[in-house]
């Protein structure tokens, strides 16, 4: 029988750019061994103070969208306090405010349980920060 904790870093490379990166085959690879069949929750989190997960469709522009409602609400200038890094870089800080570092979803039956257009979503703003890590932990 398998543990009932079964946690793994997954290590993403998100480049120069604001990307939102679609985690969900690499957490359904990931429940294909930790979950074995059985029902739990899968937890994601992200250690980085610039970076979150988000659930949302993605492929029909609806990533594109929420990195421009980012843009309308964070912009991208020198408003902020903090200010290191790029130009506007203390919005990135204010990023996990609006979309959280974590998320917990149910697996049934082995299985992440998502809407049909559901995809689970890396979504990083941080252009000086091109190497994430995203803790997957399920829980059976």
């Amino acid at each position: 029988m398998p543990e009932a904790f079964t946690t793994y870093v997954l290590h993403v490379t998100t480049g120069s750019t604001e990307r939102v990166v679609d985690l969900t085959r690499d957490c359904e690879s990931f429940l294909r061994v930790a979950a074995d069949g059985r029902d739990g929750l899968l937890n994601l989190f992200v250690p980085h103070a610039t970076a979150g997960i988000a659930v949302i469709e993605t492929g029909a522009g609806s990533d594109d969208d929420l990195l421009a409602a980012l843009h309308t609400l964070l912009p991208a200038d020198n408003r902020w306090q903090h200010r290191h890094g790029t130009p506007g870089h203390g919005r990135d800080h204010v990023l996990p405010a609006l979309v959280p570092p974590h998320a917990t979803l149910p697996v049934i039956g082995g299985r992440l349980e998502l809407g049909t257009w559901q995809s689970v979503c890396l979504v990083d703003t941080n252009k000086d920060n091109p190497d994430r890590q995203v803790r997957l932990s399920f829980l059976g």
